[in-house]
This record gives C-alpha cells, structure tokens and sequence, in this order.
C-alpha cells in the first residue's frame, strides 16, 4: 500500500515530474486538482465556479523560489492577478505562500514582497490570505502577518491555522484580539508528534473547537475542509446559536468534493474554492494524493492504458 509519508516524501522529489507526466492518466488526474499553467487557465475555472455560486482564492504554485530574483518574479506573478481579476470581473482573492516570497532567504524580503502584494490588493478592494506552511515557519508566518495587518485593514489581509497542530487554540485566541481574519484548516505536511496530533479524532476534535472559537468572534471567517462531519458540526453550531450564513464562508480545494461545494453553495452558504495554477504543481499535487490515498489507485490502475 502507499502510505501517506511515501507520497510525502515523493512531493519533494520534483525530477520525477517529467517522469509521472508522460503517463496520460497521471496528466488527466492533475487537470482534477490543478486549473492549468497560466493565469488565463485559471481564470476560466473561476469563471465557471463563479457561473455555479461559489468564489475563489488564486494561488500560484511555485516550491522551488531559491534567489530574490525569483521572489520578485513570484511578486510581478500576483500583480499580474488582482490586475486580471479587476479586467476580468471574477470573483476571486488571492493566497500567498511566504516561502515563495523569500521567506527561507530572509524574512525581512518576504515581509517586503508580502506587502507589495496586499498593498496593491487593499488599492483595488481586494483581499490576500497569507498561508501557513510547515510547523517550521509557522510562528515566523504569524509574526509577519501581523506586521501587514497592523498596517492595513481587517478585510484586507488575513491568516490560516491548521487544526493537527498543538498551539493552533491558542494562536486563534491570540490572533482574534488583533482581530483576525482566519481560515481554519486541518494541515497537509508531515510533522512531528511533538508539534503536531497524530490522531485524526485530536485534529478533528482542535478543529471544531477552533471553529466554534471562530464562528463566535462576530469576525468573517473561513472554514476550510471537505469532512461532512466537520461540515456539519459548523452547520449545527451557526444554526444553534444565531449565527448566519453571510457570516462565515465555507472554503474547500479546487477539484475536490465538487459535489459538496455546489450542495453548499445552492443552499445558500457561502463557499470559496482554492484555485491552483503553475507550472510548479508537482508537489501540491502529490500532497493533494497524500490526502487521500486511495487517489493514488485511479493512477495506477490507468497508468498503462492507452
């Protein structure tokens, strides 16, 4: 069987992308979880999830930003974005990862490119959500996202948690003072015991409190996740305590659970889909196979098919 760490470990060994890639069954599956190489790729998907009542996050997938240069070229990338959303009129933010803003050079530049892109983003109205990464990162993550949000509006810059880690309770309490705005997630990197639950029942049981935490600050939130369960833990909590469904927003990945999304969507709650494109997707994809390993099959089973 593969196992989760086997996918893991694969996501961060990208030379095998020319390999995978010739394999037509392999390429159909990515379509499933990636919307294309470029930016017009992506636009047409968010045009369509908008055709279908639900809004997006453009994420531009680049794990291997190694010099400043790079880190600039990722900065021209997301002004390119909000430039194409406004021409465009789709109704999408964007998410960005620090790393690809230099974080692992020097995160003072990752602070400074961050900002470029928020700044311009809270010219045009718009809305960045700075991602949480590995366990690494996290409290560095945090640090510069509160230096943005000091600096701009709530509704122009906001975080993500990730419910398998241990401090996420008491990162949100902290965060919701400032106050924050939160997508709440379950995590996708392996981590450590020490830092991180290993039961799924510990990170299912931190993310409903993390949600009913969230839900109750009065403040506009994401709740992020494709378990039923999870989804109507936060349905019964809302309905049981007043909260309404213009309050919060449900966010779920590109290509999975479309079912789900468009149920949530046609009953009136909204929902945000998280929109990957780039010629970097190899590892986001693989992650995505990590999720669920039983995706891996429908590969394998096809892989010499013509």
């Amino acid at each position: 069987m593969v196992t989760r760490s086997a996918l893991l470990y694969l996501a961060r060994q990208e030379g095998l992308k020319d390999f995978a890639t010739r394999f037509r069954p392999f390429k159909k599956m990515t379509t499933r979880f990636v919307a294309g190489e470029d930016i017009e790729e992506a636009v047409a998907q968010i045009r369509e999830l908008n055709q279908n009542g639900c809004t997006a996050s453009f994420d531009h997938l680049n794990e291997g930003v190694n010099s400043a240069a790079e880190t600039e070229e990722e900065v021209r990338e997301y002004l390119r974005i909000l430039s194409r959303i406004d021409e465009t009129g789709i109704r999408s933010n964007v998410s960005i990862k620090l790393t690809q803003f230099g974080l692992a050079i020097d995160p003072e530049l990752a602070y400074r490119n961050a900002r470029a892109v928020v700044e311009d983003a809270a010219r045009r109205g718009n809305f960045v959500r700075v991602d949480m990464e590995q366990s690494s990162v996290t409290q560095v993550t945090i640090d510069i996202f509160k230096r943005l949000r000091a600096e701009f509006g709530l509704n122009d810059v906001g975080i993500v948690l990730q419910s398998y880690l241990r401090r996420t309770y008491d990162d949100a309490q902290e965060l919701l003072r400032i106050p924050a705005r939160i997508r709440i997630c379950k995590g996708a990197y392996n981590e450590p015991p020490e830092v991180a639950f290993p039961d799924k029942k510990d990170v299912d049981e931190n993310y409903v409190r993390v949600m009913k935490l969230l839900l109750s600050s009065g403040t506009y939130h994401g709740i992020a996740t494709h378990d039923p369960n999870m989804i109507n833990e936060t349905i019964r909590y809302a309905r049981d305590n007043g909260i309404g469904k213009d309050a919060f927003e449900f966010q779920m990945l590109y290509g999975v659970r479309r079912d789900l999304q468009l149920r949530l969507a046609r009953d009136g709650y909204k929902m945000r889909v998280y929109v990957p494109y780039g010629k970097h997707w190899y590892p986001y994809f693989m992650r995505r196979l990590a999720e669920r390993p039983a995706n891996i099959w429908f590969v394998m089973k096809n892989m010499f098919k013509g």
